[in-house]
């Protein structure tokens, strides 16, 4: 199910499964938490995340990288160790101010509403704006303790559209802040899935639900929406036949696009 828009805003996304896409944007190619391992568990403080699905393509298939934007480093199922591997060869990495600190090297972290300026092939710069994230149900102060930080970015510049890249958040309100800097968005990479752990917030979801993933969608006034983070774990608990309902519900069938695929 895609938009049938031609506008401006329909920037190429390729989509690998897991939270990983790859997008072209004003010259420069980013990439979203990269993760190409192969399907298996990994054993987490109080919970067993597992794998049950490849990458549509590895790493070796991706081309140029000059971003990858990071919503957090702590997590497998949003960094893995192939997705870490690749980190040594990108010459930038956006994440969160205490990723920066763990990953090192061409890591940077960045605060909520914190910009970096990128230089544009040919001329002209490329705005990357950290905004907030929240991992869970609550506020930040008692959500990070549990599930860390993360973060999301915002893509803007002269003559470009606006991308919204939200990381793994659960936070409408978090989203509203980002409506009101930034709205209208002309495409949002959405997190979504419905994540959840019996042992986590009461089994509460995670990261967007596909109803709530929706109400981002209007809040943000996204022309088009390309979710991510909705297949290929276990504990996501909500795929793609469950957003495509969610949107058609919501009167925004039309704004989904489940993306290139590989």
């Amino acid at each position: 199910m895609t938009s049938t828009s031609t506008t401006i805003e329909q920037i190429p996304v390729r989509v690998f499964g897991g939270p990983t896409a790859l997008f072209d944007y004003g010259g420069l190619r980013f990439l979203t938490d990269p993760t190409f391992d192969a399907p298996g568990d990994y054993q987490r403080p109080g919970a067993l995340l597992t794998k049950t699905a490849p990458a549509a393509a590895g790493p070796a298939g991706l081309g140029r990288i000059d971003v990858v934007l990071l919503s957090h480093d702590e997590h497998p199922d949003n960094l893995d160790t192939s997705g870490r591997a690749l980190l040594a060869e990108v010459p930038l990495t956006l994440t969160t101010p205490g990723g920066g600190e763990r990953l090192g090297g061409t890591a940077r972290g960045l605060a909520d509403w914190e910009s970096v300026e990128l230089d544009r092939p040919g001329g002209g710069t490329v705005t990357v704006t950290a905004v907030p994230a929240i991992h869970g149900p609550g506020v930040r102060e008692e959500v990070e303790p549990v599930t860390g930080q993360v973060v999301g970015f915002v893509l803007t510049g002269e003559g470009l559209p606006t991308v919204y890249v939200s990381g793994d958040n659960a936070s409408l309100d978090a989203v509203e802040q980002i409506a009101e800097r930034f709205g209208p968005v002309d495409t949002a990479i959405l997190f979504a899935g419905a994540p959840r752990f019996p042992v986590l917030f009461d089994g509460a979801v995670l990261v967007l639900d596909s109803v709530q993933a929706a109400e981002a969608a209007r809040i943000l006034g996204a022309r088009r929406v390309v979710p991510v983070h909705y297949d290929s774990w276990a504990h996501f608990t909500e795929g793609g036949d469950e957003l495509a309902a969610a949107f058609a519900k919501a009167g925004l069938a039309d704004r989904l696009d489940l993306g290139d695929r590989g």
